[in-house]
């Protein structure tokens, strides 16, 4: 194919879209962007345009149809884009289309398409815009109850908007996520490309997911991706606003906090690692946290911790009953810790609000604890979306990063979350606790199952929890199966090392 006939792409600078869209919108088409009510249209609408302002100097035209201009400039400025500074500069320019799409129509078919299309031509010709977003075609369309009559209209304008040679957005309303494509099922057939915004109810909880339907002539990544609409940077798409050239890889090991730990992973962990520690309540996970925390804070290291389902004053009391005094690591400026509930905010704002600490904070550790509690509020695949959008971050700023998860059943081997392996597919090293019953007692046991570019200790080894922390012991050889449902004792084992205690 020549150069010719190659279709061009103009970047619309939306966090993420434009990796889904392969280099942005096709340049002097018309896209739809369909999507029920609350999915964001009119916001990417919006951005199309700002975007085009603040990064690539091109100015746009805004059509509005339902939303007066001064309605569009505030909700706009709530997220940084001063409109009203960008119209004085000719640099953004209004279509007021509300007042017509308002009017009463008793006659169907009398609003005049074709003054309006002489209007935006004016306007575009008069501002030398490169972008128009029209917003939204739905309050128009319903005043005609012939779909047929909706394609002839829909045709006039993207024909004008193409003989103009701008590349623009037109949204519209759809009554439901996944029946048809737009209320009068003609719009996706008169323009080029379609994308779909939808805001899904799913286990009580809402998601936005992204899909591109079709860009005609030209290819772009299929499926749908969960997308979020942050207060600073707007629309953001997930995981792919986040995927940047792979990062050099550290030769530096790091301690965990435990030595005995650090011989079964080889030596401790590369700088850059990311951990996965996996193990059912009270096996080791959280005082195994603590001690990576103070490893880091006594070799003079900033470090973050994200708990979820433990308040502020509950981790503190139980790290002091370890001999972590949080407090004190807070007061010295190496520690910032942050406790919420998952249900508090969604995935993607768990997400936001730990990337703008890592990129504030600058920590050179960073502990989850525990990933298994955002299974609560969302679906499987979205967490995996979680940890490879968290992984690039971490990976980008060289942060040691121990990830928990916790199975579903104290006693049960099963990985949690549910996508737990495919998880661990991501991690650098994967490590797992557990506890095993021999003789009528209860004992904790470890295993590294993997460490990714070193050699480690591939021992079942004994664990205690004592006063003074987790102490990683002998091989446990008399007992076989841990890692099953069933583990058996296939002979005499060596004595426990001395009194247990929970964590």
């Amino acid at each position: 194919m020549t150069d010719e006939g190659v279709i061009k792409r103009i970047p619309t600078g939306i966090n993420g879209f434009d990796h889904v869209a392969l280099g942005g919108l096709p340049t002097g088409r018309s896209t739809l962007v369909a999507g029920t009510t609350g999915t964001g249209k009119t916001l990417f609408s919006i951005e199309f345009l700002a975007r085009g302002i603040q990064r690539f100097d091109e100015s746009g035209v805004f059509v509005n149809f339902e939303e007066k201009p001064e309605d569009v400039r505030r909700n706009a400025a709530s997220l940084g884009f001063p409109i009203e500074q960008w119209e004085r500069d000719g640099k953004w320019t209004f279509v007021d289309a509300a007042a017509d799409a308002n009017e009463e129509a008793p006659i169907v078919g009398a609003y005049d398409f074709g003054g309006l299309a002489a209007r935006i031509e004016h306007a575009i010709r008069e501002s030398g815009a490169k972008r128009v977003s029209l917003d939204s075609l739905g309050s128009i369309f319903s005043r005609f109850p012939d779909p047929s009559q909706v394609r002839l209209e829909l045709h006039r304008i993207a024909a004008t908007l193409a003989r103009i040679e701008v590349t623009s957005i037109l949204t519209a309303e759809r009554t439901s996520e996944y029946d048809g494509v737009s209320r009068h099922n003609v719009e996706e057939f008169v323009l080029d490309n379609v994308i779909i915004l939808r805001n899904i109810l799913a286990n009580e909880r809402r998601r936005r997911t992204l899909e591109v339907v079709k860009f005609r002539g030209t290819a772009h990544r299929t499926g749908e991706w969960l997308f979020t609409i942050d207060p600073h940077d707007g629309i953001v798409v997930m995981p792919l606003a986040f995927l940047t050239p792979l990062a050099p890889a550290s030769h530096e090991r790091v301690s965990s906090g435990n030595a005995g730990l650090d011989n079964m992973c080889g030596g401790g962990v590369f700088k850059d690692a990311i951990v996965l520690l996996t193990g059912p309540s009270g096996s080791g996970k959280t005082l195994t946290t603590l001690g990576f925390t103070a490893a880091g804070i006594a070799a003079g290291e900033r470090c973050l911790i994200y708990a979820l389902d433990e308040s502020r004053a509950q981790l503190g009391r139980n790290a002091s009953g370890w001999g972590h005094d949080l407090d004190a690591m807070e007061a010295s400026g190496q520690l910032r810790v942050i406790c919420d509930y998952p249900e508090v905010a969604s995935l993607e704002d768990h997400f936001l609000r730990i990337r703008r600490a890592i990129e504030d904070f600058r920590p050179s550790r960073l502990v989850i604890d525990t990933l298994s509690a955002l299974e609560r509020v969302v679906s499987p695949r979205a967490l995996l979306d979680f940890v490879i959008s968290l992984g690039v971050v971490v990976r980008h700023h060289q942060v040691t990063t121990l990830l928990t998860s916790a199975p579903s059943g104290r006693f049960t081997p099963q990985l949690t979350p549910a996508i737990a392996a495919e998880i661990a597919s991501l991690t650098d090293v994967t490590i797992n606790l557990r506890y095993v019953e021999t003789a009528g007692e209860i004992q904790r046991a470890i295993a590294v199952l993997q460490t990714r570019g070193s050699t480690h200790d591939p021992s079942i080894r004994q664990v205690t929890v004592d006063a003074d922390g987790l102490h990683i012991g002998t091989r446990l050889s008399s007992i076989v199966g841990i890692l099953s449902d069933t583990p058996t004792i296939s002979g005499s084992g060596p004595p426990p090392d001395g009194p247990q205690q929970d964590e």
